[in-house]
């Protein structure tokens, strides 16, 4: 190929793009458009760097204009923003800052990765002096400075999804007060009310102060040169210094203003082509197909934004690639506590009208006899055939490597009947023999093949039946410990002594701490001749988070 080509974005996707497309030709001239100072930088890495666990700034960059160049002969222009496309010409105007003169750069092919901007809505006082974004490394550096020079006590991060929570754990490290407010009920929008729960107990439990259900009114700059934020409750927050995370929104002026198709996004085929054959797009400016609903959807991920950036590379190289959809694969840590995703959760899934069961177990991440051992949270959703949906994972050791073994599971359309079989790595510091992906195989085909049933602790939290026995199988201090209201206490050792104490024209609802005595209880039950058994999903463990963030919100 000799054609030319031009790219605007010099972030992950454009970057990608670049690199590839050199790899694969010697003779294609290629322009890299940045409108900032920086490409190719670790922008998922700022909140580490403004936390001070990133110690070096230089660090954060992958690559250099001047080690592009060398490597790659590649002509980089930085703070060079593209302001028009003249499609009729295959011509791009271009603004150098540097000079602020306007210029004009034709294309064989265009490739656009503008990226998203950080949602900033009309609130008042939103302007004022020590309210930030972050998006990119010159915002990383005035929260730094700010931190630096004004040493702010309190920091109010508004917004509650995955940079929200990385602000504020650190912000926390460096010693501020830190308050959480975001207008959901519940933090991590990926992420379902039940598991969002632990995190934000566990948010807590470090000090992080959440307000939930409460979005900003306005913001006002105290005589003292401080920061109040009015929530739309009418309670006031003091600060020292706002961090906006409300999310962010595709950077799609460009495209719309040279006629190409955009909807949610640009609107991109599967060779990640726009309405116009000759000009690519990529990134978190795209729509993309959601891999489990098949839908039209957003999702600003670095990961699927380089993937992206190859096969456009393939394609204007004239090698046939095509991009399946997007998972919404993710991970983040928050403090101690890793928190992972793939596959849509039960919002996505109730929206797009398909059909779905769950469950959550609660097995260590490694062998109970070996030392360390801690309990992590599996949430798995599936189809009523078994189908992989989605799954959701918290704890704090082994998380991620579960949701990866779950997410190339679902890539592959794998079963839950599947992840019984799957022969996973084993030894005591590790796993057990049936790991936690075995264990969720083994637990959904018990309620799909088994009769197994269950009840989600949020129908208990809401009301309880008259005609409902609820069967707490822990033994006698667990229960005096915390239990669920109108619930008897019958310790699994002696439940089949007890049976006739129990009404077996009544629904019998069992559980215990995590799930598992409960299971073998409603098993007995159903032996035993009861008619309508189910197990409360996720155990004691997910109920009484959910019951403590619905009183959290009451006061």
């Amino acid at each position: 190929m000799s054609s030319k080509v031009v790219i605007v974005g010099g972030v992950a996707g454009g970057a990608s793009t670049a690199a590839r497309l050199r790899r694969l030709s010697e003779e294609a001239e290629i322009v890299l458009l940045e409108r900032g100072e920086y490409i190719s930088y670790a922008n998922c890495g700022l909140p580490y760097y403004i936390g001070g666990t990133i110690e070096e700034r230089d660090s954060l960059f992958v690559m250099t204009p001047e080690k592009f160049k060398a490597w790659l002969n590649i002509d980089v222009r930085t703070l060079n923003e593209a302001v028009s496309i003249d499609r009729e010409n295959k011509e791009i105007e271009v603004l150098d800052k540097t000079t602020n003169q306007k210029y004009r750069e034709s294309y064989d092919c265009l490739v656009l990765s503008p990226g998203a901007e950080p949602l900033r809505p009309p609130l008042p006082g939103i302007n004022s002096k020590g309210i930030y974004s972050l998006r990119t490394v010159n915002d990383a550096d005035r929260i730094f400075d700010h931190l630096k020079e004004k040493c702010p006590q309190k920091a109010v991060v508004v917004g509650a999804g995955y940079i929200g929570l990385e602000m504020a754990e650190n912000l926390y490290h460096r010693g501020l007060e830190v308050t959480v407010v975001e207008l959901a009920p519940q933090v991590l929008p990926p992420v379902d009310a039940d598991m969002a729960a632990l995190v934000q107990q566990y948010l807590r439990a470090r000090g992080v102060q959440l307000h939930l259900g409460s979005g900003v009114k306005q913001f006002h700059q105290t005589e003292k040169g401080g920061l109040e934020v009015e929530l739309n409750n009418g309670e006031l927050l003091e600060s020292d210094l706002i961090i906006l995370s409300i999310g962010v929104k595709p950077e799609t002026k460009l495209a719309q203003e040279a006629g190409l198709a955009v909807e949610r996004g640009i609107k991109v085929n599967e060779q990640m082509q726009t309405s116009d054959p000759s000009i690519y797009a990529l990134g978190d400016a795209v729509e993309v197909i959601h891999l489990i609903t098949g839908k039209p959807a957003v999702i600003p991920l670095a990961g699927p934004a380089n993937k992206q950036g190859r096969i456009v590379a393939n394609n204007i190289a004239g090698k046939f690639d095509t991009y399946k959809g997007t998972q919404g694969t993710s991970v983040l840590k928050i403090f101690d506590m890793t928190v992972a995703t793939t596959g849509a959760n039960e919002r996505i899934l109730n929206d797009a009208g398909l059909e779905y069961q769950s469950i959550i177990i609660h097995p260590n991440d490694h062998a109970g006899y070996y030392p360390g051992a801690s309990p992590l949270s599996l949430k798995l959703l599936f189809s009523p055939e078994g189908t992989i949906l989605g799954a959701q994972a918290l704890g704090y050791g082994g998380v991620e490597k579960r949701i990866d073994v779950l997410a190339t599971a679902l890539r592959a359309s794998s079963s839950i009947y599947d992840l019984q079989e799957l022969e996973l790595a084993y030894a005591p510091p590790y796993s057990s023999a049936k790991d936690p992906v075995n264990m969720a195989g083994f637990v959904a085909g018990n309620k799909l093949q088994n009769g197994y049933e269950t009840i989600e602790a949020l129908e208990l939290l809401e009301s309880v039946s008259d005609n409902m026995q609820i069967i707490d199988v822990r033994e006698a201090e667990e229960f005096e410990l915390g239990n669920i209201p109108g619930s008897i206490n019958i310790p699994l050792g002696q439940l089949r002594e007890q049976l006739e104490i129990l009404d077996r024209k009544k629904e019998a609802v069992t559980y215990c701490s995590v799930g598992l005595r409960s299971y073998l209880a409603s098993r007995i039950l159903i032996l035993n001749g009861f008619k309508k058994v189910r197990n409360l999903n996720g155990g004691y463990h997910i109920f009484q988070a959910l019951q403590s963030e619905n009183n959290n919100s009451k006061t």
